[in-house]
């Protein structure tokens, strides 16, 4: 266990101090597991190719949490919360963190409510990944000079919620699938049941 002012790395279990959530009522729909939403809205969402997004949840690395079926025919649902941590990824890649410390960080923000997220700061070497819930952990770690750069999860928070803002997400036990433009495998589907 770490003391309250002192960050710690990712690779521990112990769970971080809770901090005082951001959000005083409930959190709206739309960052609940009630609804998902689909591939192509993820992608534009979090900056993502389709590729890297199937990768990572055939290789479990971040499965969608409303809907992952297997095989195919129906389409997976991912959460606000996975499209906040794919975007995590994806800046944790594209600094040069390895993707074994990547699992070990997606594990750990795995461990915290959606609201606890946005008060997570993740900072790295570029070897090691450690998670700050204070400022004071963050000018710690920058004065052992353990942190090359950070990602204050707040402002991913905002990116993300300004793009899903745009893109349609639909319910899990929905009848009719909502309409996603620019889906190309929903037009493929329908236009060879049309032609058959």
């Amino acid at each position: 266990m770490v003391s309250k002012g002192e960050a710690r790395e990712v690779q521990s279990k112990a769970p971080a101090p809770m901090q005082e959530a951001l959000f005083p009522q409930e959190l709206p729909e739309e960052m609940t597991e009630q609804v998902g939403y689909r591939g192509p809205a993820v992608c534009r969402a979090a900056g993502v190719t389709y590729r890297q997004l199937d990768y990572w949840a055939r290789t479990g690395l971040l499965e969608p949490s409303v809907r992952n079926p297997s095989g195919s025919g129906h389409q997976r649902l991912y959460s606000f919360r996975d499209i906040l941590v794919i975007k995590v990824i994806k800046r944790l890649l594209d600094t040069g963190v390895s993707l074994q410390q990547i699992r070990v960080a997606v594990t750990v923000l795995r461990e915290h409510g959606v609201e606890e997220l946005a008060g997570i700061t993740l900072m790295s070497d570029g070897a090691s990944v450690y998670e700050c819930t204070s400022d004071d952990q963050v000018i710690d770690l920058l004065r052992g000079g353990q942190g090359v750069f950070g990602i204050a999860l707040g402002s991913v928070w905002r990116e993300v919620e300004g793009s899903l803002s745009e893109l349609p997400g639909e319910r899990p036990d929905a009848e009719v699938p909502a309409d996603h433009p620019g889906d190309e495998l929903r037009e493929r589907r329908a236009r060879r049941r049309t032609a058959g």
